[in-house]
């Protein structure tokens, strides 16, 4: 059958592990100092260990491959204790997948193994993961560590109370150019020459109110997802001859602080070094609350827990 999967890229694989904790599933393993994926059958295809990868070396493809068995998944998740049962069930909640959950606790249930405690969703989850519902309740509950994918744990958001002025204040659009999506766009198209480029995963602009006033203006735009878009390599090669044709003074790179995000840094790297170009980089990370951090921080699972800094960029 055809269906998503993960897949990974060897040559930039280093061997890392950070993969390893984010998938519960335990469908990747190191082997000769390489991340492998050991069985079709344990790959859910939902991608929480994308964005985990500091090399950009996993990614999401189609392909044909044997159908994912949620009931032999589960026993080998067993045997790896509650913590890790626990964590996929999560996981599954997270992404919408109610039969594959279903499934699950019937296992537990038929095998008399206890179901563990675990995070259930509040809201209808969606099909999409990029689309989950979130809802986010300010500092104290949204920085506690998820157990499943950051990206797609359904969490809730209380909006701050805007003042009268806020409200009567008006933002003017920033926008300078059509098409944005970067799918869209011709690279020979005139508004790249002299430009200062925004390039900005697709979640970002709903996530920072103030994206057109602080950001935007004065910029060229360019908006892609690199955890559900089907070509991110097609990307960076259609960067890279942006980057060839025209003189581009700037470049600010903006991401969501979850780990499918971080790929849109990576993109803009690779890019550059595709085209051999040095152009100034500026990097922010919007967190769920809608605040800007300069640099990269993206929330991932691990060992160590917490907000991981990785790749910082320069200055412009």
């Amino acid at each position: 059958m055809k269906r998503k999967i993960i897949e990974i890229d060897e040559e930039k694989c280093t061997g890392c592990g950070l993969c390893i904790p984010d998938c519960p599933e335990g469908a990747l393993q190191i082997i000769d100092g390489k991340a492998r994926l050991v069985s079709d059958l344990f790959c859910d295809g939902l991608g929480a260990c994308v964005g985990t990868c500091p090399e950009g070396a996993i990614c999401v493809v189609e392909r044909e491959a044997g159908p994912y068995d949620e009931r032999a998944v589960m026993a080998r998740i067993v045997p790896q204790g509650e913590a890790v049962i626990k964590a996929h069930l999560e996981h599954l909640l997270g992404h919408g997948e109610e039969g594959l959950y279903r499934q699950a606790i019937e296992y537990l249930n038929e095998n008399n193994i206890p179901v563990p405690e675990h995070r259930v969703a509040e809201t209808e989850p969606a099909a999409c993961p990029g689309t989950v519902a979130q809802s986010l309740l300010g500092k104290e509950a949204a920085e506690t560590e998820p157990a499943a994918c950051p990206g797609t744990v359904a969490r809730s958001i209380l909006a701050k109370e805007a003042t009268e002025a806020e409200r009567a204040a008006r933002i003017e659009s920033a926008l300078r150019q059509w098409p944005i999506q970067l799918t869209l766009v011709n690279p020979a198209a005139g508004y790249f020459d002299d430009a200062d480029l925004l390039v900005s995963g697709d979640c970002v602009p709903f996530a920072y109110p103030e994206f057109h006033r602080d950001f935007l203006r004065g910029k060229i735009v360019l908006v892609f997802c690199p955890k559900l878009d089907a070509d991110v390599a097609g990307y960076v090669t259609k960067l890279a001859e942006i980057f060839s044709r025209h003189t581009i003074r700037s470049i600010t790179v903006m991401h969501m602080e979850v780990p499918c995000c971080g790929g849109v840094r990576y993109v803009v790297d690779e890019a550059l070094k595709r085209a051999g170009k040095e152009i100034p980089v500026s990097e922010y990370t919007v967190t769920l609350q809608g605040e800007v951090v300069e640099g990269s921080r993206v929330r991932r699972r691990g060992p160590g827990g917490g907000l991981n800094a990785a790749r910082h960029a320069g200055s412009p």
